[in-house]
């Protein structure tokens, strides 16, 4: 397996453990001097994976739109999401990463549009994105990990 997909395997199968871990209540939960809780980073994860990897590529995404607009950069939790809900997020944790591993082999990803990110990282091809995203996958893992403390 390419190496950036094994960084990627290990991040997702953290996040599958830490949702099968915690209850809803406790997804749900934002605590005192957090912006969101750990289903929104979760599936904010899910959501800038296929918006950096699948929309920059012009791209179908495997989520709605609604989903995109839910959970993009600088959105928050508007709510409490339900158990459906997280257990679709669950689902999409697995299948989007496996459909970018058989898209990736299959060389789907060639017309790449350039995207400056807010660290001023400037994403050119469908291999930095794909970096980026387990080092954006990773920092929200941290996130995830520092309000489980509090949960």
């Amino acid at each position: 397996m390419n190496p950036v997909f094994e960084v990627q395997k290990t991040i997702r199968e953290i996040l599958l453990k830490v949702l099968d871990s915690h209850s809803l209540e406790q997804l749900n939960k934002i605590p005192q001097g957090f912006n969101n809780n750990i289903i929104w980073n979760i599936a904010h994860c899910v959501a800038t994976q296929q918006a950096i990897v699948y929309k920059l590529s012009g791209l179908p995404v495997m989520v709605s739109e609604e989903f995109m607009a839910k959970y993009k950069k600088d959105s928050k939790p508007e709510g409490d999401v339900s158990q459906a809900e997280v257990d679709e997020i669950r689902t999409l944790l697995s299948a989007t990463f496996e459909q970018t591993i058989t898209d990736f082999e299959k060389s789907v990803f060639v017309n790449y549009h350039e995207y400056p990110t807010s660290l001023g990282y400037t994403l050119k091809n469908i291999n930095g994105a794909l970096d980026f995203n387990n080092y954006h996958e990773g920092v929200h893992t941290g996130v995830v990990m520092s309000i489980r403390k509090f949960v």
